[in-house]
């Protein structure tokens, strides 16, 4: 992987910054796209390795400006890891704002599509590519009082498996994981009973761990997947057999 260049969104905090880690080890330059206020300080331990630009994902122009961006200062992306999203408020669904239902979705779902679209043409034509989408356990099965993050994580898998079929005889390689509950900045968004509730369905007894989750994407993003594509790789400690 080394001298690849890589995009990494949400890469400030939890799995994203882990995801970095796991790069700037194997030699991969990294522009992170982040509209975090904390974002510079969080990427000073990198030094010149990581190239921060200030991005909302949820909205397309700014996700344009930073691919351009990202080109003219590193180079074409041949990766790219879309960690950034929200959980969102927990309320049932007659309960559930309007407004949260929408916002919710712009950043985890449309958030996603923007960036695999502002990046998937340069692969096609460079005919090499890695993506992978950060989706979620709740996405397969859906969890009480957080309808709109299952939703658009749902919305995730499907837009995975539907461009990993369209690009698939460009060696590009489009996954996606969906991992049980972290212990990230995402857990100051939920209620304690729906953290509690995360936990009680997870075989291991334990929440995932952001390094483990980040060993997983780095190899996905490896010339040594060449094969899988249009997949989604569990990482739910037991939660979904499927």
């Amino acid at each position: 992987m080394k001298n690849k260049i890589a995009v990494v969104t949400g890469g400030a905090h939890g799995i994203g910054f882990s995801v970095i880690t796991e790069l700037i080890d194997r030699g991969v330059y990294v522009a992170c796209w982040d509209n975090s206020p904390k974002m510079g300080v969080s990427m000073k331990s990198f030094g010149n390795k990581v190239l921060p630009i200030n991005c909302d994902i949820s909205d397309f122009e700014s996700v344009e400006k930073a691919y351009r961006k990202t080109k003219k200062e590193l180079g074409t992306p041949q990766i790219v890891i879309n960690s950034a999203g929200i959980a969102g408020p927990n309320k049932t669904v007659d309960d559930y704002d309007i407004d949260e239902w929408r916002r919710v979705n712009r950043i985890n779902l449309d958030g996603t599509f923007f960036v695999n679209k502002v990046c998937i043409g340069d692969m096609k034509n460079e005919n090499y590519g890695r993506i992978m989408n950060i989706a979620s356990i709740a996405g397969k099965e859906g969890n009480p009082n957080a309808s709109a993050y299952s939703a658009s994580k749902a919305g995730v898998i499907a837009l995975t498996k539907s461009l990993g079929k369209e690009v698939a005889e460009f060696n590009i390689s489009v996954n996606c994981i969906t991992p049980a509950a972290a212990k990230t900045r995402i857990f100051d968004q939920m209620s304690k009973e729906h953290i509690n509730y995360m936990l009680s369905k997870i075989p291991r007894g334990r929440f995932l761990d952001v390094r483990e989750a980040a060993k997983m994407i780095v190899w996905a993003v490896s010339d040594e997947n060449s094969f899988t594509t249009g997949a989604v790789f569990d990482l739910s400690g037991g939660r979904a057999t499927y």
